[in-house]
């Protein structure tokens, strides 16, 4: 029978294709392999009702998987839809990351249930996350005074060139209240301090009573590196960076060539065969 246990999966250049499709085969070898008992855990930097139609897609509810969403940032129970754990920035600074978006001419946005709250719904960039995480866009006349709930994630978009310069004087201002990294050359995400995908899966298996060592998790970007080295097996497509490949136990085929369903084959159902 099979150490692992749990498969925990980045979306993007990982689980779905160029395309930002599922392919029928990765689709298989997952329902199949959850029919015999691994738990998927979809891992990402999405929000979480962005990552709710691959979730319904891999059945997770009837097959008691996991979403961990925000890079980590939130741990779902998707059978039960039950946030477990979540870390939020500090109610302090949301007035503080809105003046300085502004100020610079940026957009800020941020995420509510199932729409993105934001003054600005007409930039690209926003209308890009809206289509990327089938999101609706809630236009708001005072962002500040809107989001007065806890956040997980607050995102400032703009010109590339012009927001680096601004991510570099936005984490000396912030001064290790929460940090802000470029995901894309256009975003510019803000978390709380110290999330990424390793703690949230440490969270999780933690409260299930599970070790790294059942966990097996794939990815292909730098924000997946924690998780890749915090598994029992560590896993970079064959489409990842290279720093992502060597931080890896095993480098599949490509998100364009089911180097998950590859992964689930030769580590899940041929190490569940029984020894002749």
């Amino acid at each position: 029978m099979s150490q692992y246990k749990f498969i925990a999966l980045d979306i993007d250049g990982t689980l779905t294709r160029n395309d930002r499709t599922l392919s029928p085969d990765t689709l298989s070898m997952l329902l199949g392999a959850q029919q015999q008992g691994l738990r998927v855990i979809i891992s990402s930097g999405r929000p979480t009702y962005g990552i709710a139609p691959l979730a319904d897609a891999l059945e997770l509810s009837r097959y008691g998987g996991f979403v961990l969403s925000y890079n980590g940032g939130e741990v779902w129970d998707w059978a039960n839809r039950q946030c477990l754990y979540a870390s939020t920035i500090p109610d302090a600074l949301i007035s503080l990351l809105y003046q300085q978006a502004t100020s610079a001419s940026f957009s800020i946005m941020t995420y509510c249930g199932e729409n993105i709250v934001t003054e600005t719904p007409d930039n690209p960039y926003i209308q890009l996350s809206s289509a990327r995480n089938q999101m609706h866009i809630k236009q708001v006349a005072d962002f500040v005074r809107e989001v007065d709930y806890p956040l997980s994630k607050c995102m400032i978009v703009g010109e590339p060139e012009s927001l680096h310069r601004f991510e570099c004087s936005l984490n000396q201002m912030l001064q290790g209240r929460a940090n802000a990294y470029r995901s894309e050359p256009f975003y510019l995400e803000v978390v709380p301090t110290g999330i990424d995908k390793a703690k949230g899966l440490e969270a999780l298996l933690s409260r299930l009573g599970a070790m790294p060592a059942e966990l097996i998790a794939c990815g292909d970007g730098y924000n997946d590196i924690s998780m890749i080295r915090y598994a029992g097996l560590g896993v970079a497509m064959g489409n990842a960076q290279d720093i992502v490949k060597e931080a890896a136990d095993y480098v599949t085929l490509s998100n364009e060539a089911d180097g998950v369903a590859h992964v689930i084959r030769k580590f899940f159902f041929e190490d569940s065969l029984p020894s002749l």
